[in-house]
């Protein structure tokens, strides 16, 4: 059981892989879940929610090896209220050091209204599924789904139910984002209060940002008496998203003085796993972004430039260092070294092996040949955004562009597709539109572009360019992303990286999504 004997610690249980993974286009491959849960139990994240077990056998798959990797975290697998998904997540998560069974079944009207169960159906439902599960893990959490639209009384007696049934952990979901934060601390005090057994059990908060208080929700939770957050990193999640790990953590870091309550974090390592999820979910962090995003620490009025020389604590209520963001540029350029680059990825938060940095280092003199000045944020990209894999379907060999105001856009593409080279000249609505007809002319597809997003990774008209594509194709979502100071050969990088994942995810899992698309129907 995951229970703090301290009453002020608050523990962190991180859905990204799980919650933050139904993003639309999201969907993270095997490899990058297990980096992203070693990095998660790595900066001291106590419960990692690693997947939904019976969704899919990549998510099985996934949540398997987390479970035997995983070190120190609790490993939790998702289980709807049906013996069958109870199962497949113990045969997910059996090999952990600390498993547990997360189980959950939607209590409001609108939600009891899908399955058609009654409220006694339900009751039963709920005993039923929370024993079952109590006997193959002692480790057990229930989650009344959209209980904050749910009449108290039968949510009262839910709760009652599941710890009576063995759950240690009571999550109380704001499913849609619909609660405020004076409501969710009302809600949290009075179901500790009324429920029977309610301090045998951790209290947890589960928030979703529809209007924009998922955080605020999920701190007014802990102040009456929740202490478990569910969250995600970035705030990433279904709609508008979740709870942010890194906002809650660091507001009960900044301010102690009103929130008396410790997490076990490593905040130094949140802007690096902020990077990081930010490349492999394809969902750029917004500039403004709390915390994590690249104007949280920049100062650009005059007084507040002036401020900031004379001491810093008179427009920064924390420090950089304190997320692991380094505040200097990076005086390197086309003369340095692998030991100089090594020594500034170390300072930076990244640790890589040699092939890794030779192919980060070769791609580094490319990048110094091009721009003048080089910055951490440039660094940053090269690493986070990986080069071409030898095993690659499709690679580009060379791309010319010309472009004029008075006709289309017009591209010469060569590319090697299959170990073949292929050379395509296409015209299109301007040199990106060119080039993805190209791209399409040397390997025909179907798929749809369902996201185009270029980002600037510095300033100047030199600065690298970052593209996230998102293809869809027979609901099969992939993405991908590039850097380079050239935005049409960055877009072009980013197409083909999407495609090459495309092509991947078909040959292992065939036609169709890797996700089982699941029913409330299947639930009765």
């Amino acid at each position: 059981m995951t229970k703090s004997n301290d009453r002020d610690q608050v523990l962190i249980f991180d859905t990204t892989l799980r919650d933050g993974e139904q993003s639309p286009g999201a969907t993270m491959t095997h490899q990058e879940k297990l980096e992203i849960a070693e990095l998660l139990d790595e900066m001291g994240v106590d419960i990692i929610e690693a997947g939904f077990p019976i969704a899919s056998e990549g998510d099985f798959a996934a949540v398997t090896e987390i479970s035997k990797r995983t070190r120190t975290a609790v490993i939790c697998g998702l289980a709807r209220a049906q013996l069958g998904d109870i199962d497949r997540c113990w045969e997910a998560i059996k090999y952990a050091k600390n498993p547990r069974i997360h189980t959950f079944i939607g209590t409001s009207p609108l939600h009891r209204a899908i399955p058609n169960l009654t409220k006694d159906e339900m009751r039963n439902r709920i005993y039923e599924t929370v024993s079952y599960a109590r006997n193959l893990c002692d480790n057990v959490q229930w989650s009344p789904m959209d209980a904050t639209r749910t009449e108290w009384e039968f949510l009262k007696q839910a709760c009652t139910i599941a710890i009576e049934a063995g759950a240690s952990t009571i999550n109380v979901p704001d499913t849609v984002g619909y609660t405020a934060p004076k409501e969710s601390a009302t809600l949290i005090a009075r179901l500790i209060e009324e429920v029977a057994g309610s301090q045998e059990v951790v209290w947890a908060t589960h928030c979703h940002n529809d209007l924009g208080m998922a955080t605020a929700n999920a701190l007014a939770a802990v102040g009456a008496g929740a202490r478990q957050i569910e969250c995600t990193i970035n705030g990433l999640g279904e709609r508008a998203g979740n709870t942010a790990l890194e906002e809650v953590v660091m507001a009960l870091k900044v301010r102690s003085d009103i929130m008396p309550f410790s997490t076990k974090i490593d905040t130094k390592k949140i802007m690096h796993i902020s990077r990081r999820v930010s490349t492999v979910s394809g969902f750029p962090v917004q500039l403004n972004k709390a915390i994590v995003g690249k104007n949280a620490f920049a100062h650009e009025s005059g007084i507040h430039q002036d401020g900031m020389l004379k001491n810093s604590a008179t427009f920064e209520i924390m420090k950089p260092e304190d997320v692991g963001l380094a505040g200097t540029s990076l005086p390197l350029g086309k003369h340095s070294g692998r030991a100089a680059l090594r020594a500034k990825l170390t300072d930076l938060g990244y640790e890589v092996g040699d092939n890794q940095l030779k192919d980060i280092f070769s791609r580094f003199k490319e990048l110094a040949d091009r721009k003048k000045e080089i910055f951490d944020d440039d660094i940053i990209a090269l690493v986070s955004i990986t080069g071409d894999s030898s095993d690659d379907k499709l690679k580009i060999v060379s791309l010319r562009v010309l472009c004029g105001t008075g006709g289309p856009a017009e591209a010469t593409l060569e590319m090697e597709v299959s170990g073949e080279d292929a050379i395509a000249t296409e015209f299109g609505d301007g040199p990106v539109d060119a080039t993805f007809k190209a791209v399409r002319s040397l390997y025909p597809n179907t798929a749809s572009l369902q996201l185009y997003q270029v980002n600037a990774v510095t300033e100047g008209t030199d600065a690298q360019a970052t593209v996230s594509v998102r293809l869809e194709e027979d609901g099969v979502v992939t993405t991908g992303q590039a850097a380079n100071t050239d935005t049409v050969v960055a877009s072009a990088q980013a197409y083909v990286s999407a495609l090459n994942r495309l092509f991947v995810r078909r040959e292992k899992f065939g036609s169709g999504t890797d996700k089982k698309e699941i029913s409330y129907k299947e639930l009765s």
